[in-house]
């Protein structure tokens, strides 16, 4: 069913609809090397045969499993002589996120010269996975994956077809059995026309393919996780952003896609952690501790138990107060520390366990703060250079609330103190 002209293929509008660029460099025949990204089943290698069949030059397939340099050298020779009876090639790597930079480097002065035209095809992200020099001499095109309705066009097309398909053999399809192939092959073509032959092959010819049968053809859906792959990390920010955004049914269905992708839950909690302190904080100081004791559960109980904290903990996090002030207090004292690496420490807040250092100054001055009721007596603990310097700003959400109070008391204290006014009281939590 693969098509065989730019009117068969289906899906990918945004390149191939007429007067895009692509369109019209294939139909002008001009087309230079290229490299197709996108998720399986959406017609990179397709349209790679078409650009060889409508530029009238050599397809040549090149596998980075079975073949080295001595194999791209032979393809080489081989359309240099092609070139000289102006015949062109069309060299196809697939899945080229799998080729060593050796066999990557083999194909630039090839590349360079015109001598080939490369286009290649990969499911993982060309600027992690292709070099530099390699990547600066094509262009990336990006391909989507298939709408249910491109999905139901391939299949319907396929039940048609008597020469490539399935025509010849008299089925009924559901409506509905159509629409649960289109969805459950989640935008992959190759998928879809796999579960509708195992569905021919179930019910035989002249039979029927209801939803039961089609559920039966497609048997296990994977969630779509490559684990490892670019899409682990667009999936993990996806969850921190869902828990930072507030978000509880985003977010556990994020942790639910990692979970059913195969994805370490230690992953999950190593992120979970880490958002709660930056994102939550002193808002609330319970969800650093529920996230941990999460994590210490889950190692109790282990799968499928382990799950039910993982997702109480999901849950608390998106729907806890938010802050990062503390995030933004560290930043801001490192930003401090390191403009002012060598600050003195303040002479009366040293430590001095020897005479000398005690005829030197150090520790005199000192006031111990639990010397009065209060437990705090206006001094200063900053170097000079920095005194008065606020790196923490308490939010205006949760506990950061009465944190807030407990600052403004204690800068009443310093007020009074400047004034030789007498300490006031602490306030309560109704204050």
């Amino acid at each position: 069913m693969r098509p065989r002209t730019l009117e068969e293929y289906v899906g990918q509008d945004h390149l191939l609809a007429p007067g895009m660029p692509l369109r019209d460099s294939i139909e002008k025949g001009t087309v230079s090397s290229m490299v197709f990204w996108g998720p399986p089943g959406t017609g990179k290698t397709t349209l790679a045969r078409l650009i060889a069949r409508y530029t009238d030059r050599e397809f040549v397939s090149f596998s980075a499993v079975t073949e080295g340099v001595p194999r791209v050298r032979e393809i080489v020779r081989d359309a240099e002589d092609r070139l000289e009876t102006g015949r062109g090639t069309i060299l196809f790597a697939d899945e080229i996120h799998r080729f060593n930079k050796a066999q990557q480097d083999a194909f630039l002065p090839h590349v360079e010269k015109g001598t080939i035209t490369l286009i290649g095809a990969t499911t993982e992200n060309p600027s992690f996975e292709i070099n530099g020099a390699l990547l600066s001499r094509v262009r990336v095109f990006v391909l989507r994956a298939l709408t249910p309705g491109d999905i139901t066009t391939v299949i319907r097309r396929a039940l048609s077809d008597a020469e490539s398909g399935l025509g010849a053999s008299a089925l009924t399809v559901d409506d509905d059995a159509l629409g649960l192939m289109a969805v459950e092959s989640d935008g992959d073509a190759r998928r879809a026309l796999t579960v509708l032959d195992a569905a021919a092959a179930h019910v035989g010819e002249g039979g029927r393919i209801t939803v039961q049968v089609t559920r039966e053809a497609a048997q296990l859906r994977f969630a779509h996780y490559d684990k490892g792959g670019e899409e682990t990390y667009n999936i993990l920010s996806a969850f921190h952003k869902s828990l930072r955004g507030s978000d509880p049914q985003a977010a556990l269905y994020w942790m639910a896609r990692m979970l059913e992708g195969g994805q370490d839950p230690m992953v999950i909690f190593r992120r979970a952690i880490a958002m709660a302190a930056e994102d939550i904080g002193l808002a609330d100081p319970e969800a650093l501790k529920l996230a941990v004791a999460a994590r210490d559960a889950y190692h109790m109980l282990g799968p499928p138990e382990g799950y039910l904290p993982m997702s109480q903990m999901v849950i608390y996090l998106a729907t806890a107060p938010k802050s990062n002030s503390s995030y933004r207090a560290l930043t801001a004292a490192l930003d401090a520390a390191r403009t002012h690496p060598a600050a003195p420490v303040p002479l009366h807040i040293r430590n001095a366990p020897t005479a000398l250092m005690k005829e030197l100054g150090y520790h005199e001055g000192y006031q111990y703060a639990h010397a009065v009721p209060e437990a705090y007596i206006p001094q200063q603990y900053l170097p000079d250079a920095l005194r008065g310097a606020a790196f923490y700003e308490p939010g205006p959400f949760g506990f950061e609330k009465e944190i807030a109070k407990r600052l403004a008391w204690w800068e009443e204290l310093r007020a009074r103190a400047h004034g030789a006014d007498s300490p006031g009281r602490q306030p309560s939590t109704e204050d």
